[in-house]
């Protein structure tokens, strides 16, 4: 994965970066990445592609439907080894080349959940976004630069949402954070938005929760690719 550089994105992200809330920091930004394989990202999708083909293996005729059934369509197994390899690129100090958890990613409908997102969590630095800019929308200004672009329409959405025990976003003081990927098969191409609140009664340390070492054999479950 290769980041692109894309100034339809730099207003928002210049507002996002460590937003002063009063009590807690919001830091926010999206990011555009080709599915191109670039340094090391080769050799991880090769090993991702072959737990994923390990796990499938396992099961037997005479077992009852598997939820990840889908994952044996090729196509669905590189969308979610796209995914995972562009959270390696936006948190590159942690390690997502073990325990592929699928299961933590959402398939959403349309954009109805991302505008979801905005309203309940963003509903703040949205009023600041139009104090700012003659009263214009947060939400359409992020809506125009993502669809300028990778095409909403042409996209695949989805929702990242870790677990307690493994969420590689937590950070000391964290409220809340979220990550969506707007997935364009046909430019071969990825946009990210990641976002955190934290409280500054809390400390400063940013993203200090770690990954869980264990390997659940269930990792590969319920992802609606």
């Amino acid at each position: 994965m290769k980041l692109l550089e894309y100034t339809p994105f730099d207003r928002v992200n210049v507002f996002l970066d460590q937003l002063n809330l009063g009590d807690c920091t919001i830091r926010g930004s999206l990011e555009a990445f080709s599915c191109k394989h670039a340094g090391n990202d080769r050799r991880l999708s090769i090993s991702l592609e072959h737990e994923i083909l390990d796990y499938l293996g396992k099961s037997s005729d005479s077992d009852p439907p598997s939820p990840v059934e889908h994952l044996s369509c090729r196509s669905s197994r590189k969308t979610l080894i796209y995914l995972v390899l562009t959270l390696g690129h936006m948190y590159p100090d942690y390690d997502f080349s073990s325990a592929v958890r699928a299961h933590l990613f959402f398939k959403e409908e349309d954009m109805e959940s991302f505008k979801q997102m905005v309203d309940n969590y963003l509903s703040e630095a949205s009023r600041l976004w139009a104090a700012r800019n003659e009263g214009s929308s947060l939400l359409d200004s992020m809506t125009k630069a993502i669809d300028e672009v990778i095409k909403i329409r042409e996209c695949d959405i989805y929702s990242y949402n870790p677990d307690s025990d493994g969420d590689p976003f937590l950070e000391k003081g964290a409220i809340w954070s979220v990550n969506f990927f707007f997935y364009n098969r046909k430019l071969k191409r990825v946009v990210s938005f990641r976002c955190c609140c934290t409280s500054k009664f809390a400390g400063d340390d940013f993203l200090a929760g770690a990954l869980s070492d264990g390997e659940e054999e269930d990792a590969l479950i319920d992802m609606d690719i």
